[in-house]
């Protein structure tokens, strides 16, 4: 059963903050909310955490994972983009935009979509997940909570669908679904996938 953790969004206690960057750092896979829902993550180096993940979600080898970062001081570890890409980033983040980028030489494999060696990348403006990166001070494995059947908008329907599969649940109350505007960048050019949450006519 998970163990539920309520956390300001606008001031988030560090105590708390530190229960779940514990528990990340001993394993765990939890469930937390975002600018844009709820989402399920676990550490970065979490392999079991990520086939965890994978079996809640029933996602195949084929899904992408997102880094949720901090901010992009470190994004050239992770990815690969040249001045025009950073300068886009740069100028829309934090915010609710999930951008696909090619993997650098030296991310693990399994982090990377498998034919397109691409990785999917979020900056979020939420309070708790900002407190989060700060304190585990490294990205996030992430994807949004979607389950067939449940719509997740407040913590009740977090823990009538997840309760018992993941470790920690962290509770912001009201998190309506909108899902992030996806770009991607790996091709060299500006292709949105999905239209959601973060605003694109800066791009037209």
């Amino acid at each position: 059963m998970a163990k539920l953790i309520k956390i300001h969004q606008q001031n988030p206690q560090q105590r708390l903050v530190k229960q779940v960057v514990d528990r990340l750092n001993s394993g765990a896979v939890i469930a937390y909310p975002t600018d844009s829902g709820y989402a399920l993550g676990t550490a970065l180096g979490n392999k079991n955490g990520l086939e965890r993940i994978r079996k809640i979600r029933h996602l195949s080898k084929r899904h992408d994972f997102t880094l949720m970062m901090r901010d992009l001081s470190h994004i050239s570890e992770y990815a690969k983009l040249d001045n025009n890409a950073f300068r886009l980033l740069k100028k829309i983040l934090p915010g609710a935009y999930t951008f696909i980028l090619e993997g650098a030489r030296d991310v693990p494999k399994r982090l990377l979509h498998e034919k397109k060696k691409t990785i999917g990348l979020r900056i979020s403006n939420h309070g708790v997940v900002q407190a989060l990166l700060t304190q585990l001070d490294e990205p996030l494995m992430s994807v949004s909570l979607i389950i067939d059947g449940y719509e997740f908008y407040d913590i009740d329907d977090v823990r009538d669908a997840v309760e018992s599969q993941v470790d920690v649940i962290i509770d912001d109350g009201y998190c309506p679904p909108e899902p992030t505007t996806v770009i991607d960048l790996s091709g060299g050019g500006i292709e949105i996938i999905r239209f959601g949450a973060g605003d694109t006519s800066f791009l037209e």
